[in-house]
């Protein structure tokens, strides 16, 4: 048993000898950058209550031996997608409870993606400055910039698991594989098809059929598991990711069968433009390394391409959300197919990573911090004079962009489209924005909130500047 788990030697050497190596310098310094910048977002108030308002409360609440109910989505969090991976994470909640936990957590997982796919590069008998410099275009690829900015996302703890089950798979260790492939689907249910994909890869073209046949079987068995019984337990609506692909089905069993029976809404919805510039924008960053005569590795990634192309909603046909983040380990297993064999476009270092700067540079949103995340500065001392007049106990309603800074709590909700009319005794305070009310909101609603909670002898203004008013419920 001990041998399953045994820890590669190659490992061991590059823990021996990290402090001199450029790749774990390379992680480090981009575990840093990627904190530093989430957390800049967050200071700013451009977070938001999805999705990590979402999992600090989630979080919060299970360090803290209460159910783990999503207040402002009404629902226990496992029945979102069954991310049970939130429960361990919440043991770094009981040393000390704060959401920037979570943001260290995801910069942390984003840089190690590099440490697997260098081995793999290694492993594949390419050089090492080749690997190194894999390495750092995966560490610029502008879905790992852009990812990390936008809230949190329990799948990103996948993207080192997927890339280190390869390098499991392909060295025969057969511990470490099912180890990180359990993982893997603990972080979101839809992943369970990324690695059932990824069974049929490795049975087909990596001639591991043991491994690809637990990847495929432990894939549908917590894909049926997780959606059949986990989800519709905690949310009796069942998936609610559903409702994207409402024009094939109203259930996950109607959608799939639709998919077969109703060809022609699967070709209307595959053939269109935004699915082209979607399509573009995944494979441009890597026309320096793909070739067509190893693209097998994408076949893990054809769930993943198929839910986006599919799906009516746009963020889940760009480089700026979750969605893609499973394709990404593949695309670059499958560059490193093409290297080995003398193909791809650019085979020196120096050329891939300036092709990956110049990629990183035309797509990471690094200009966000210039205009878009300095939208609310105009209140932002107004805002954290508010949130200190906050006590840590008591119920609150608040905007998008404020609710993760009050989520330590059983009942936050926000103030958004549909929630004027909503009985306000429940909380012990609310505090509303009428300069920048987030999303999902105007100023026009913050305005009748106001009015109402003026008129309201429960409750007291208790703070007013620059458009940000905080009332406290009266004892």
């Amino acid at each position: 048993m001990a041998e399953l788990f045994r820890v590669p030697q190659r490992i061991t050497k590059w823990l021996r000898r990290s402090q001199s190596s450029p790749l774990t310098w390379m992680m480090v310094g981009a575990a840093i950058i990627l904190f530093a910048c989430s957390t800049l977002r967050h200071i700013l108030f451009q977070s938001t209550a999805f999705d990590l308002g979402y999992f600090d409360q989630s979080t919060y609440l299970i360090s803290q031996g209460m159910p783990p109910i999503v207040s402002f989505w009404g629902f226990h969090f496992m029945g979102g997608h069954a991310d049970w991976i939130i429960y361990p994470l919440a043991l770094l909640y009981k040393l000390h409870p704060s959401v920037y936990w979570l943001l260290a957590v995801q910069a942390i997982a984003l840089a190690l993606g590099a440490l697997p796919l260098y081995y793999l590069v290694r492993d594949a008998g390419l050089k090492d400055g080749q690997a190194t410099a894999i390495a750092a275009a995966y560490l610029l690829h502008p879905l790992i910039f852009n990812l990390n900015l936008f809230d949190f996302h329990p799948e990103v703890i996948a993207l080192p698991l997927l890339l280190a089950s390869v390098l499991a798979a392909r060295r025969r260790r057969i511990g470490w594989f099912i180890l990180c492939l359990v993982a893997i689907l603990g972080c979101r249910d839809a992943l369970s098809l990324t690695v059932a994909a990824m069974g049929v890869w490795l049975v087909l073209f990596e001639k591991r059929r043991l491994y690809g046949a637990i990847a495929l079987l432990l894939g549908i068995a917590w894909l049926l598991i997780a959606t059949q019984l986990i989800i519709p337990l905690f949310r009796p609506g069942g998936v609610e990711s559903v409702w994207r692909f409402a024009y094939l089905g109203n259930s996950l069993p109607e959608i799939a069968l639709n998919l077969v029976l109703k060809p022609q809404l699967v070709l209307s919805a595959l053939f269109t433009l935004k699915n082209l510039e979607y399509l573009a924008l995944l494979f441009l960053p890597f026309v320096w390394g793909l070739s067509i005569f190893h693209l097998a590795p994408l076949v893990a990634i054809a769930p993943t391409l198929a839910m986006n192309l599919l799906s009516t909603i746009e963020s889940q046909k760009d480089l700026l959300h979750q969605y893609s983040l499973p394709a990404l380990p593949f695309l670059f297993i499958a560059v490193i197919a093409a290297l080995a064999d003398g193909k791809g476009l650019l085979q020196k270092p120096r050329r891939i990573v300036l092709f990956a700067l110049v990629g990183f540079v035309a797509l990471a949103k690094v200009g966000y911090f210039g205009d878009r995340y300095l939208g609310a500065l105009s209140t932002w001392q107004a805002t954290r004079t508010a949130l200190s007049q906050i006590q840590p106990i008591g119920s609150v309603l608040t905007t998008a962009w404020i609710v993760p800074h009050v989520t330590h709590r059983p009942l936050v909700k926000v103030t958004i489209e549909g929630t004027e009319t909503q009985d306000i005794s429940q909380f012990d305070y609310v505090l509303l924005n009428t300069q920048h009310p987030g999303w999902m909101s105007t100023p026009a609603l913050q305005q009748i909130l106001i009015t109402r909670l003026q008129q309201d002898p429960r409750f007291i203004l208790q703070f007013q500047q620059d458009g940000v008013y905080l009332f406290r419920r009266s004892l």
